[in-house]
């Protein structure tokens, strides 16, 4: 991670050149030979620079009725320091305090821009089309629905559009992370936020610039981190018990022993200012919600947007992790599976159905012509509603349809392809049987290992919903190693069931769906988790993790991510309450001076950050075959839902 100042905002710099000028005044005040009265006076002028914010922040603490704060720890140790004649330490508390600051904010500050830098979302104008060949750059704010605008190569689409002329390779990688550039045509929606790659493109807007796709995931990132967790709510909790507690303790060091034994008071107040010194909760304040925006940051690296780090937390919690089947684990596109000829090869059989499904706009259509990939098409095609397709090729009848249409047509030799995953497509040519072609939605690569590696990271059970058919349920879920399968389900099943999960009370319920038609179940479940749906408005709005891209394995390595912040947070918890406590002991028996404190509560501070930061180099993934072993077949549960 590079650690770039050009991420602190003005105020964070100036905060860094005062800390610097007061060093170097405290450095000249010890090493330089010189009166008493000059070397307090530089002093305090390093006392005021370093820490003026911090008095002026406890006063207004104070005006407000919170007393218990780091800025009034610092506040009454320091001005204790003062009045016992100790400049120099009171100056050396401010300033390893602020080094400590500027080192979190810096650290923050980074993070942050680890987001920012990652998504490149924000656009700075668009090529407003205002009349032939003429083009006006204005803010994208001001262009409207339906005007036009122009991306030229290397340009930032900046409003989500349709090509109306031109075509281009778009850089996706800022959306989806996928580093392979995917081609665009005249017709096509694309997204704001890519960048255009080689063609000029001219693009009728869809969306004003607030209803964007660059708009809405800018609001998604800057919101990400206003909702705690419960580990950030015990630590806000702990601090206003935590403070004034150790202010008690302070002021029993100072008081008992010189009241009770005779103690000397100069020395016993002095173990008390160290004792408030060390006290500061500045690690436990700072590196806990540090640790989740760090872990916000890692998750979008591996492109997934989380709404708020709460949501980091409940993905740790899930026990059933359930998915659609559509677009989700499978590719939600047509492919050819299988080539079943009688006469003739497979590239003839694939050719005939081609040429008669050439003009057919159906999805099945598509993918025999994109498989076969010829030119032409059959002579006077006829589209037979419900059975498929009648041409003319060679002169001979052509005919593609299904079971239905054979048996219609009395094609000889024709029998029904049985025990298959799929769409059958029949060819038949001059009433003669040529063979079938089978179409079917293909699993995704990524898939199965994901669903192992989910098992492996802790997930109880699997679960897939689909409106498809048995056979083809089963033997998708078979081949991904599901552990229950639910199918023939209308959308509104789909919530059912998910509710129906939930009372089993066997920890959190998160569901996977395309984004498109899955809003309600991503609403309704634990934890919504929207796959490849950024350009869906209903899936940013409905889930809570917004995948960028097709991949299931970013669901997989976000459950790393969320269980590695987690483990992050209770170290920093654990250590910064061990280390603190030890050196509260010491303080209050004179083992530790003034100097040693503020190192102690700096250098814990300064630990735990690194620790958070740690997410944000990334988290390794198990380096075993996350395929694992053979599975059992799933439980199979047909649409009734009783």
């Amino acid at each position: 991670m590079k650690w770039q100042l050009q991420n602190l905002n003005s105020e964070q710099r100036q905060a860094g050149a005062r800390a610097a000028l007061s060093a170097l005044l405290l450095a000249v005040s010890l090493l330089v030979a010189m009166p008493s009265l000059l070397k307090d006076s530089l002093l305090l002028v390093a006392y005021v620079l370093v820490g003026g914010e911090i008095l002026a922040a406890a006063v207004k603490n104070l005006r407000h009725g919170r007393l218990f704060d780091e800025n009034f720890l610092m506040a009454i140790a320091t001005i204790g320091a003062l009045l016992i004649g100790q400049f120099a330490e009171a100056v050396a508390v401010m300033l390893f305090y602020q080094i400590g600051e500027f080192f979190q904010d810096l650290a923050v500050a980074n993070s942050k821009q680890s987001i920012s830098a990652l998504l490149k979302l924000r656009p700075d104008f668009a090529n407003l089309v205002v009349g032939p060949d003429k083009i006006n750059p204005v803010k994208p704010e001001l262009v409207a629905v339906g005007d036009l605008i122009q991306v030229k190569p290397g340009e930032k689409v900046p409003l989500d559009g349709q090509v109306v002329a031109g075509e281009s390779y778009l850089d996706t990688a800022a959306l989806t992370g996928e580093s392979q550039p995917v081609l665009v045509t005249v017709g096509e929606e694309i997204l704001s936020g890519t960048v255009n790659q080689s063609g000029v493109l001219t693009l009728k807007v869809t969306k004003a610039y607030g209803e964007s796709t660059v708009a809405k995931i800018l609001q998604l990132v800057e919101a990400a981190s206003e909702k705690k967790t419960k580990v950030e709510n015990f630590i806000t909790r702990f601090s206003r018990i935590y403070t004034p507690a150790v202010v008690g303790l302070a002021a029993l060091v100072a008081l008992v022993p010189p009241l009770a034994l005779g103690a000397d008071w100069g020395t016993w107040f002095y173990r008390a200012l160290s004792v408030l010194v060390i006290s500061c909760p500045c690690a436990l304040v700072i590196s806990v919600p540090l640790s989740y925006f760090s872990g916000i940051g890692a998750a979008s690296k591996v492109g997934v947007l989380v709404k708020g780090s709460n949501y980091l937390d409940v993905l740790n919690q899930v026990q059933t992790m359930v998915f659609d089947k559509t677009g989700t684990l499978t590719k939600g596109r047509f492919t050819v599976s299988q080539l079943l000829p009688v006469h003739g090869s497979s590239a003839d059989l694939l050719k005939l159905a081609a040429l008669a499904e050439q003009a057919s706009p159906h999805p099945i259509a598509k993918a025999l012509v994109q498989a076969a990939n010829v030119k032409g098409t059959a002579e006077a095609p006829e589209e037979l509603v419900g059975r498929g397709i009648k041409a003319t090729y060679q002169g001979q009848v052509l005919l593609v349809g299904n079971a239905k249409l054979m048996a219609e047509q009395a094609v000889q030799g024709f029998a029904p392809v049985q025990a298959t995953v799929g769409t059958v497509v029949y060819v038949a040519l001059a009433s003669q049987y040529q063979g079938a072609i089978v179409v079917a939605d293909t699993v995704k690569p990524d898939a199965k290992a994901t669903l192992a590696g989910l098992k492996a990271s802790g997930i109880g059970q699997t679960v897939m919903l689909t409106g498809d058919n048995q056979a083809t349920a089963q033997a998708v879920a078979a081949e991904l190693g599901v552990d229950e399968v639910h199918a023939n389900l209308l959308p509104a099943d789909k919530l059912t069931l998910v509710h129906r999960l939930q009372q089993r009370r066997r920890g959190k319920v998160a569901f996977v769906g395309d984004g498109l038609n899955d809003t309600p179940v991503l609403a309704g479940s634990d934890l919504g988790i929207a796959m490849g749906g950024l350009g869906s408005d209903a899936a940013i709005e409905a889930a809570d993790l917004v995948l960028m891209h097709d991949n299931p394995s970013a669901i997989l390595q976000v459950r790393h991510i969320a269980q590695k912040t987690r483990r992050i947070a209770q170290e920093n918890i654990a250590f910064a309450l061990l280390i603190k406590l030890a050196f509260l002991a010491c303080a209050a028996f004179g083992v530790v001076n003034l100097w040693e404190a503020v190192f102690a509560d700096v250098g814990v501070t300064l630990i735990a950050v690194l620790n958070a930061l740690r997410l944000l180099v990334g988290v390794k993934q198990p380096a075993e075959d996350p395929t694992g072993p053979a599975r059992p077949q799933p439980q199979t549960v047909n649409q009734e839902l009783a």
